[in-house]
């Protein structure tokens, strides 16, 4: 099952890439536990959504407040229902202008073929001084 999961979670990547929400969306359980560790008041793409809805909301804050010039998942672990995903993003924080470029893990866990829950960390005193500018 871990080929399968890390499959999974590269296809979802890919859609993201792509600019295909949708396809990311639909890759969520019904339930899907979404977290981006910091405080939401530091930047507002921290903190946590529950289904898929709210994972929508997140991307469309995503693409009003953060534009990439680099987003690279570039190694990926599967151990039991979890995938580990390494990377490296660079950008701008719209609102300020100011970059950000930093590693980050992305840990998802896979319930019947679908994620049921993520959580990201990442570099947040980088998103929150872009953010205040």
């Amino acid at each position: 099952m871990s080929n399968a999961n890390i499959a999974l979670v590269q296809s979802l990547y890919a859609a993201f890439g792509k600019g295909d929400i949708a396809t990311l969306i639909n890759g969520l359980t019904a339930d899907v536990d979404w977290k981006v560790n910091g405080r939401r008041k530091d930047y507002p793409m921290f903190g946590a959504w529950k289904g898929p809805a709210d994972v929508q909301t997140f991307f469309q804050g995503v693409g009003e407040n953060e534009s990439f010039s680099a987003f690279s998942p570039n190694e990926f672990h599967a151990a039991g229902d979890l995938v580990f995903a390494f990377g490296r993003y660079a950008g701008t924080v719209k609102k300020t202008g100011r970059p950000f470029d930093c590693e980050w893990v992305h840990v998802f866990t896979v319930k019947n073929g679908k994620v049921a829950r993520f959580r990201e960390f990442t570099d947040t005193a980088q998103f929150a001084e872009a953010y205040r500018g």
